[in-house]
């Protein structure tokens, strides 16, 4: 197999291509979409980089699978399988459940939530609360693109529960790193 070349040129005069050929425009919504999944991944990339040593386990295997997901994710948004040649998307239900399966695991070990959490507490923990505000983007922005063509709807199940996942996951990583929750202070004046 020949090594990718990291600069084709193709995309010079602002766009890109799509696996079957099609040309768009950079700015399109897709390429907004995806780019936007993209950016998620780099930041929970960032946290999985912070958190070492054994208390972090847990969470950072999650992490690093939910990085792969999110490659998929962005694959099928920029190259849309092609029922007709047989393919298949790459995020399905079985990948929603799988969210939802991790989220009640690493709950379980957490204490109940009470009081709304401010984002932050240690470094991995807010990367995964940047990361999770970068998902309800790429999440809002697929809904509008959803309006406008053909996706599998899938893909916005995964975007959503991976939101709650990383909410819970950033909650978990502030417990690994001795932290408690940062929680919202009502009383506080401005």
């Amino acid at each position: 197999m020949r090594p990718m070349r990291i600069y084709t040129r193709t995309g010079d005069k602002g766009d890109t291509s799509l696996r079957w050929g099609e040309r768009v425009p950079k700015n399109a919504l897709r390429v907004e979409v995806y780019g936007t999944v993209d950016e998620a991944n780099a930041h929970v990339g960032m946290a999985v980089a912070m958190m070492e040593g054994p208390a972090f386990a847990a969470v950072r295997d999650v992490l690093l699978r939910v990085q792969n997901e999110l490659f998929y994710v962005g694959a099928d948004l920029a190259t849309p399988p092609n029922r007709d040649r047989g393919e298949q998307p790459r995020i399905t239900q079985a990948s929603v459940d799988a969210l939802e399966a991790d989220i009640d695991r690493l709950e379980a070990g957490l204490p109940p939530l009470r009081n709304f959490v401010l984002p932050g507490g240690s470094a991995p923990a807010a990367a995964l609360h940047v990361a999770r505000t970068v998902v309800r983007r790429a999440e809002r922005l697929l809904v509008s693109l959803m309006q406008q063509e053909p996706v599998d709807p899938a893909l916005l199940r995964y975007l959503n529960r991976l939101s709650d996942l990383l909410f819970v996951a950033a909650r978990a990583a502030n417990q690994a790193a001795g932290h408690g929750d940062v929680l919202v202070d009502w009383n506080r004046s401005s």
